[in-house]
């Protein structure tokens, strides 16, 4: 591996889904001073908009480098976002849902850990967020915080004594404060995508839980919602 140069911004790799939570999270890094790399995974979700949607941020945002890996968890299934024969469902249901998609966060930190390995990153940025969301186990601090010893322990640099630091700053954050932080930061954004069940002509459903908390962070914080719903939340 190559030494970073101590004048030159600090290397960063962003999970970026596409959503408004990490799309938020890029813009903030960007903000302070990282040079970002962007990591979309694409893993047969269903809602594949949501790649065209981390293109877009991407861009708008000028990372050094987005990049899209893909696996494919179709062939586990078990969830309603790989599994065509399972339907998203429109109405809320308690417990976690069937949107939920087994070992996904996992699966992207680790690829993402690996990527911040080679570049010599010592941060790593993922958007999870434990207030307004819906449920899954893998966005709790409780994942965030295991996860972090994990790559103390799995890593040449963490083993080294330069640990790579995984950070996830919405994840005690309301869904409205996430919307105002996106405005705050000057982040478009329209550009994002958040619904698991797009619409043939490209709209957001507004009946999926994602659609939902999309548009229930918009109501609460006041300001206008840029996203084109099929049907009102």
């Amino acid at each position: 591996m190559s030494t970073i140069e101590p004048d030159r911004p600090r290397p960063a790799v962003v999970l970026l889904s596409g959503g408004l939570d990490s799309a938020t999270v890029l813009a903030d890094a960007v903000s302070q001073g990282y040079a970002c790399f962007a990591l979309t995974v694409d893993y047969g979700q269903r809602h594949q908009a949501e790649l065209a949607a981390a293109t877009r941020v991407a861009q708008s945002l000028g990372v050094v480098q987005h990049r899209v890996m893909r696996i494919d968890l179709r062939s586990i299934g078990g969830s309603a976002l790989t599994d065509s024969e399972i339907e998203v469902p429109t109405i809320p249901s308690s417990g976690i849902p069937v949107t939920y998609v087994p070992a996904r966060n996992t699966l992207f930190l680790a690829l993402a850990l690996g990527w911040a390995e080679v570049l010599q990153a010592g941060d790593l940025f993922i958007g999870v967020n434990a207030v307004d969301y819906s449920g899954y186990p893998d966005c709790r601090p409780a994942f965030i915080d295991h996860f972090q010893a994990l790559a103390n322990v799995a890593t040449k640099a963490g083993v080294e004594g330069h640990p790579i630091r995984i950070k996830a700053p919405l994840q005690h954050m309301s869904k409205a404060d996430i919307v105002r932080e996106a405005n705050r930061l000057g982040l478009d954004t329209g550009i994002s995508w958040s619904c698991y069940d797009p619409t043939p002509d490209g709209k957001h459903c507004g009946l999926c839980d994602s659609c939902r908390l999309r548009s229930k962070g918009y109501q609460e914080a006041g300001l206008p919602d840029p996203t084109l719903y099929a049907a009102r939340p």
